[in-house]
């Protein structure tokens, strides 16, 4: 039996500059947009309806669709991570985290890619990898997908405002000419703008601005998440370090000395602070931490798992062996050698020469140096935002708002970020499907219009 999709308009293209139609409105093509987008499509082709004929519309105010896709991961794109929980990710609301992740779940999402021609690897960090090791390919495979499905991408078309009407939404295009200004009415709006971080990709914030514009709130601060950190003078010493990684345990502490959020992971020295895994999971933690405590820092472990007593001890028994010979079988020799010199500590001292005073200072900087950060690297350098519209205005079930009807918000834009490692695709991924799910039963039942 086929289904005649619902709507209240007359669904014609091509756009003009005057106003066009369409049953449904996605406002962002990234990673959530484009799983919504083909989450209609299926559904509604499921149903036994061509959905090249359903009006299913992805408007990007980008030159190129899917920046972020292209340039996670290195260019090679972790698309999930092999086991996903609540726990990864920084939110109000744990229980809507965890059943969102239940509903479509990192297995899911592996099958979901296979099914499209994309093989994954799993590499011993867990995050999974498409085998060729080339973003393009998970993004080629999501266009691809939209393609079969007659999902209409336009770009560039940047929103810059939206209206809601009665029945329905007047979506305006940004325009130099206002004479020329296009608009697109919509019973249907998903909004998944992303939020401010990488503003090349088109995530720059406007979704922030269409949300509140029909209702919603935004959280208090929008911060850049997953981004390296800046030094300040007290902690210069670190960039001359620049090129050295190593695994470390780096934590937020308070001006009082409480630990608020500790991660262990690989750390990167560079010429303006740290980067890499541990220091761009902490982030968010430290910046947010600092808001209400601003003499906030970081404290690094520089050898995981070994505490003050274990390092004082092992530097007491070394005899004649020399400091430096010995650090250097547990981390790289430049860091060894760094480190001896901010201890004051001549790097090839034979260790039972050591003062008491010396070892025990040494010992601590091996396991509790204190990191002064001036600042993060902004947006610009951010893989996600922390921050956004509070997830208690939309619907648990299906992520539509409960303040504007007709409305779905998915993905980045929501108040929920998560680690480093295919978290945050995930979160798209799911939050896209449940979405998706939700506005094609819509499309498809007059009485949900």
């Amino acid at each position: 039996m086929h289904l005649v999709i619902a709507s209240k308009h007359d669904f014609s293209y091509p756009m003009s500059k005057h106003h066009s139609t369409t049953p449904v409105a996605i406002i962002g093509a990234g990673a959530s947009g484009l799983m919504t987008a083909i989450t209609i499509g299926r559904a509604i082709e499921a149903s036994g309806t061509d959905p090249a004929k359903a009006g299913i519309l992805l408007l990007d105010g980008a030159k190129k669709i899917g920046i972020k896709i292209l340039v996670a991961g290195g260019g090679r794109c972790n698309v999930t991570h092999h086991e996903v929980d609540e726990k990864q990710y920084a939110t109000t609301k744990p229980p809507i985290v965890r059943s969102t992740l239940k509903r479509f779940s990192a297995q899911d999402s592996m099958d979901f890619f296979n099914e499209l021609g994309v093989e994954l690897k799993q590499e011993n960090t867990g995050k999974m990898f498409p085998i060729t090791d080339d973003a393009h390919t998970v993004l080629d495979a999501l266009l691809d997908e939209c393609n079969r499905l007659g999902i209409r991408i336009v770009n560039p078309w940047r929103v810059d405002r939206v209206e809601s009407l009665n029945d329905g939404f007047i979506i305006h295009r940004a325009s130099i000419d206002q004479e020329s200004q296009d608009s697109i009415l919509a019973d249907r709006i998903v909004l998944a703008t992303g939020g401010r971080a990488l503003p090349k990709s088109g995530s720059d914030g406007q979704g922030y601005t269409i949300a509140q514009s029909l209702g919603h709130s935004i959280t208090d601060h929008i911060l850049p998440a997953l981004v390296p950190l800046v030094v300040a003078q007290q902690s210069k010493w670190i960039t001359e370090l620049s090129g050295i990684s190593t695994r470390a345990t780096i934590s937020a502490v308070s001006s009082t000395g409480k630990h608020i959020k500790s991660f262990t992971n690989d750390l990167l020295c560079t010429h303006f602070g740290v980067s890499g895994p541990g220091p761009m999971d902490i982030s968010r933690w430290f910046t947010t931490a600092r808001l209400s405590d601003r003499h906030t820092t970081l404290m690094i472990n520089w050898i995981p798992g070994y505490s003050f007593e274990d390092i004082d001890h092992q530097l007491n028994q070394l005899g004649k062996a020399q400091v430096v010979t010995h650090l250097r079988t547990q981390i790289p020799e430049r860091l060894a050698r760094t480190l001896c010199e901010q201890a004051q500590i001549d790097p090839s001292t034979p260790g039972h020469t050591l003062t008491r005073e010396a070892r025990r200072k040494l010992a601590h900087l091996l396991t509790e140096t204190r990191v002064f950060i001036n600042d993060d690297r902004g947006f610009t350098h951010a893989e996600v935002t922390a921050g956004g519209v509070p997830i208690e205005e939309v619907n648990r079930k299906d992520f539509r708002s409960k303040l504007c009807p007709n409305l779905w918000l998915v993905g980045e834009i929501l108040d929920v970020d998560g680690r480093i490692g295919g978290f945050n695709f995930q979160w798209a991924w799911s939050t896209g499907y449940i979405v998706g799910n939700a506005v094609a039963k819509s499309m498809m039942n007059p009485a949900h219009i």
